[in-house]
C-alpha cells in the first residue's frame, strides 16, 4: 500500500544544516500537496512546511521561514526538507506526510492522510 519512507541525517551542531527526504510509493504522487510537521513529547505535531502537489507554491510555518525549504522532484517521487541555520529549538521528531486527493497545501495534520516513520532531528549546542 502507500508509504512514504524518510531519510536522512537526524544529528547535527547548531548553526549547521542537514536535509531530510521523503520517498513516496503513492502512483500519484505528482497530484498530492506534501507536508512536513514536527513533534516533540507532550506537545501536538506541529506544521513545519508544505508544498503544493506541483512543487509551484510553498507555505512555512514563523519559527521556520527563511531558515528551511520545502521541495519535490516528482519524477522521483521524493519530497524533500532542507533546513540551514539548525537551533536547538528545532530538535523534534519530524515526519513527512501527503494528502490524498488534494493539489493544495495544508497545515492542519488531520487533513493528511499518508504519513512518513518519523525522524528525530537533534541539534546540539
Amino acid at each position: 500500500q502507500v508509504q512514504l519512507v524518510e531519510s536522512g541525517v537526524g544529528l547535527v551542531q547548531a548553526g549547521g544544516s542537514l536535509r531530510l527526504s521523503c520517498a513516496a510509493s503513492v502512483r500519484t504522487f505528482s497530484r498530492n500537496a506534501m507536508g512536513w510537521f514536527r513533534q516533540t513529547p507532550g506537545n501536538e505535531r506541529e506544521f513545519v512546511a508544505g508544498t503544493s502537489a506541483s512543487g509551484g507554491s510553498t507555505y512555512y510555518a514563523d519559527s521556520v521561514k527563511g531558515r528551511f525549504t520545502i521541495s519535490r522532484d516528482n519524477a522521483k517521487n521524493t519530497a524533500y526538507l532542507q533546513m540551514n541555520s539548525l537551533k536547538p529549538e528545532d530538535t523534534a521528531a519530524y515526519y513527512c506526510a501527503a494528502r490524498a486527493s488534494w493539489s493544495s497545501i495544508s497545515t492542519r495534520a488531520f487533513e493528511y492522510d499518508y504519513w512518513g516513520q518519523g525522524t528525530q532531528v537533534t541539534v546540539s549546542s
